[in-house]
């Protein structure tokens, strides 16, 4: 992880220092996405940089919603999304304003409204989400804002690894687990894979 922060703060150090500017963090699920953002803007926010960590995440839609539309088993595939309602979120950052938004609680499985302030006066931000770069109506639309997008590449064998412990932590069996992670989140990360478009730099995270 040292060498991959190191890597990262590299490119950010080459950004402008004047006005707002929008860091792309995108990868697959279980590419270490939020592991590495987090870290990042740590570590910026200790060298007195104004930085602000903002997911993708408190943009899932509520599962009454992915119910009633049968999208439950699907949960976090692109369709489970408030697509637009990120894309909107994101013109707001690009113009410099204050922007309230959504977070997303994993222990209770939801989206958190007016959770995350990010003040006006924030110079650097950075966004973590796995369909950034996806090269899908709406989504594709969000690469003109990045000012530096990153993907973080990792082979589909490790993430299904990765995608399957992660259920285990959570208390899964192992036959259940990887039913979780193959049916719905290695569809995901496959996805990511073969149709994000092309990012400004990546990096190995494996």
């Amino acid at each position: 992880m040292k060498t991959q922060i190191e890597t990262l703060t590299k490119y950010l150090d080459q950004l402008p220092t004047t006005g707002r500017q929008l860091v792309a963090v995108v990868g697959a699920p279980g590419a270490g996405k939020s592991t590495l953002a987090e870290a990042v803007v740590e570590h910026l926010k200790s060298t007195g940089r104004k930085v602000q960590l903002v997911p993708m995440d408190g943009f899932h839609l509520d599962n009454g919603i992915l119910n009633s539309r049968g999208l439950f088993a699907r949960k976090g595939a692109p369709q489970t999304f408030d697509a637009a309602g990120f894309l909107s979120m994101v013109k707001r950052l690009v113009e410099g304003e204050e922007v309230i938004a959504p977070t997303f609680d994993r222990a209770r499985d939801i989206s958190i409204a007016g959770a995350v302030e990010v003040p006006a006066d924030v110079e650097l931000l950075v966004l973590e989400g796995n369909y950034l770069l996806l090269d899908q109506p709406i989504w594709r639309e969000l690469k003109q804002y990045w000012d530096l997008c990153v993907y973080l590449d990792v082979p589909i064998e490790e993430l299904e690894r990765r995608l399957i412990q992660r259920w285990l932590d959570h208390g899964l069996e192992q036959t259940a687990a990887e039913a979780r992670a193959r049916g719905n989140d290695l569809v995901n990360a496959q996805l990511v894979c073969e149709h994000s478009l092309a990012a400004d730099v990546t990096i190995q995270n494996y």
